[in-house]
């Protein structure tokens, strides 16, 4: 099995290009505000007409007022939409679009539970769980905490860089890893030098 590869929180062309030429299977595009990783649609659109075929454009969303997720859905037709707020299940149905959903794990969370109510998503990605931020925050989590029978294909964020990530996938065995702060030379731009380590990383471990 071959683990997937998403690099998230892209601001530029060049970086998104070179994530995927690296061998990203996708990118994630940020449409929150506070994050210092935002985009515009105007910024998003460019990125997305400049990637090649097969690389998956996701756009993230935190607790979004459903009109802002429309105006991206009509100005980027993105691929999957990823929710990393506390969006409810009806809430993520209600765009008609393949989704995944975001899970801030913690002690007491009761995960395979959690991935049920979301039980038509595409994958489930845990992240760590800091108060007070929707993530992004460059910290992991213990992954022991992680169940074997989740009902979802799993997602593995939160904390990960080339350092630490051919350890995580031996260990988790997810079937993708999501990487944004892990790379970066500054919030929203990537290093390129990291990404190829990252990837490569990530291949290493799976052989």
């Amino acid at each position: 099995m071959r683990t997937r590869i998403k690099i998230c929180g892209l601001t530029r062309v060049t970086d998104a290009l070179h994530a995927a030429r690296c061998g990203a299977d996708a990118i994630g595009l940020v449409f929150y505000p506070p994050s210092p990783r935002h985009v515009t649609l105007e910024q998003a659109r460019a990125i997305g007409r400049a990637l090649p075929a097969f690389v998956t454009r996701v756009a993230l969303f935190v607790d979004a007022d459903p009109a802002q997720v429309g105006t991206v859905l009509a100005g980027l037709r993105p691929d999957l939409l990823q929710f990393h707020g506390d969006e409810s299940p009806e809430y993520c149905r209600q765009f008609g679009m393949p989704y995944i959903k975001a899970g801030r794990v913690r002690a007491g969370l009761d995960l395979v539970q959690y991935a049920a109510l979301y039980a038509d998503a595409q994958g489930l990605l845990l992240d760590a769980f800091v108060p007070g931020q929707a993530g992004g925050t460059g910290q992991s989590f213990d992954w022991a905490l992680i169940p074997e029978n989740l009902p979802l294909p799993l997602i593995l964020s939160g904390g990960l860089e080339p350092e630490n990530v051919r350890h995580a996938v031996q260990s988790v065995h997810p079937w993708a890893v999501d990487v944004s702060s892990g790379v970066e030379i500054s919030k929203g731009i990537k290093d390129a030098a990291k990404v190829v380590q990252f990837i490569q990383e990530v291949s290493n471990a799976d052989r």
